[in-house]
């Protein structure tokens, strides 16, 4: 490839740290495809004749057919999947192979093909998460009305809908997909012919193979072009967040799976058994999914430290870029599917959330609500009465519901029989009808809309 300037070979270590193939051989399709836009330019331009140029062409298709079908051979003196396959386009036809690489340099092909790359994987988690959302919508609508209860520090808070729970996530997931979408359009501009760092003297037609590549326009400045990974980071950032909402999600299916919650039962699809105890069934997936969410991260965290400090343009530490994505993909391609069918399949226990709901007092700002609303009695010396009846009915080992009229009008005069209303756990949701609140016709309300969002049929 450059052996005219040197006059031996590169040594055994050089040859395998240099080489990429290993892994970037998963480019190959948008490389071919690059490649093809390419040479339809060239020829269009006259730059190589329109034989050549469609000799090219069927030639990598050829190649493609071969790589589709039995995938791209490894030789590490060819380095990468871009001379691996000019390489053997040559072998098919011949010395026109050759011309295929005029007006652009491997620094705007792999950045091409990358951004090619990553546009894919951005499309991919999109899709892979409405799938997700369509999944909370169907549990969420099922069980507007079921309650549960609503923590903070993990102790008993409010009680809340299970449906008003699961779209919390759906608008986690939501953020998500915006954060996809935004670093889609932010680098949906084609790198190609911008050349080793300094663009080309031939005369080429940026706009014609940004418009084949289904890029919005040709990037603007050649230097920044062939060293930019913004995408590449952008990708990771996002999925960085996502995958962080993902362990957050599979931790809650955790702990509701576990026996002292007792909340949920989860798929045996995705559940395993111990070894020794034939009792268990262990939610593996879910913590792989809370797992990965620590390597997607990491991946992020390695691309940020490659890149950090590099002069312009292309330096080879940029090889390194596409390891972290590819992994980070993966994983979180896995984490989605996984949560997707839990989140489908699982099945809760009503009954066992609603008793959880009634223990915890959990209704006691309901009771000092009405004592602000009916007795009109400033907040704060309602919270101290209602903290004095929370402190007796846990001495005697009852719910709040279960004190007395006496017992509670001891505490102030002004309550009265009325209160009992606010005290069950289905007042409490009820009460709290606010935009966004978990009232389960506010739920209601905001799974219809999340259904249209998604375009799921009633």
């Amino acid at each position: 490839m450059w052996g005219g300037r040197f006059a031996e070979g590169p040594s055994a270590i050089m040859r395998e740290i240099n080489a990429s193939i290993p892994f970037d051989k998963a480019l190959w399709r948008q490389d071919i495809a690059a490649s093809k836009a390419h040479v339809a330019m060239l020829g269009a331009q006259g730059i190589v004749s329109a034989e050549d140029a469609a000799t090219i062409s069927d030639g990598l298709d050829r190649v493609a057919a071969e790589y589709e079908a039995d995938g791209v051979p490894e030789d590490w003196d060819l380095e990468d999947i871009h001379m691996t396959t000019e390489s053997r386009l040559s072998e098919l036809i011949g010395p026109a192979a050759g011309r295929l690489h005029t007006a652009r340099s491997r620094n705007d092909q792999v950045a091409t093909d990358f951004k090619l790359w990553v546009r894919d994987a951005l499309d991919q988690a999109d899709a892979g998460l409405a799938d997700l959302q369509r999944a909370l919508v169907e549990q969420a609508g099922a069980h507007a009305g079921t309650i549960m209860p609503g923590f903070t520090h993990l102790q008993t808070a409010q009680p809340v809908t299970l449906g008003h729970h699961l779209m919390a996530y759906y608008e986690m997931i939501a953020r998500d997909r915006s954060r996809f979408a935004d670093a889609r359009a932010r680098m949906n501009f084609s790198p190609l012919g911008s050349a080793a760092l300094a663009g080309t003297g031939f005369p080429i037609d940026r706009e014609a193979t940004a418009r084949a590549l289904g890029f919005d326009a040709p990037t603007r400045n050649s230097l920044d072009a062939v060293s930019d990974r913004d995408f590449a980071l952008d990708y990771l950032m996002a999925a960085s967040q996502c995958a962080l909402h993902l362990s957050r999600l599979a931790e809650e299916m955790i702990l509701w799976a576990s026996q002292p919650f007792g909340f949920i039962r989860l798929p045996d699809a995705l559940s395993t058994g111990s070894s020794i105890m034939p009792q268990k069934k262990n939610p593996d997936a879910a913590e792989l999914v809370r797992g990965h969410a620590g390597r997607v991260i990491g991946c992020a965290t390695a691309l940020m430290i490659t890149m950090k400090g590099l002069p312009l343009a292309y330096s080879k530490d940029m090889q390194d870029d596409k390891p972290p994505v590819f992994e980070a993909s993966g994983l979180l391609a896995l984490s989605i599917a996984a949560m997707t069918g839990m989140v489908a399949d699982s099945a809760f226990d009503t009954a066992r959330m609603r008793h959880a709901a009634e223990l915890g007092y959990a209704t006691a700002t309901d009771l000092a609500d009405w004592l602000v609303r009916e007795a009109d009695i400033p907040f704060r010396e309602a919270h101290h009465i209602t903290g004095s009846a929370v402190r007796l009915a846990e001495s005697k080992g009852v719910a709040l519901d279960a004190l007395s009229l006496q017992e509670l009008k001891a505490m102030d005069d002004r309550i009265d029989e009325r209160v009992f209303a606010a005290l069950s756990v289905e007042a409490s949701v009820a009460a709290r009808a606010s935009y966004g609140g978990t009232a389960p016709d506010q739920v209601r309300a905001r799974v219809a809309e999340a259904r249209t969002a998604l375009g799921m049929e009633e």
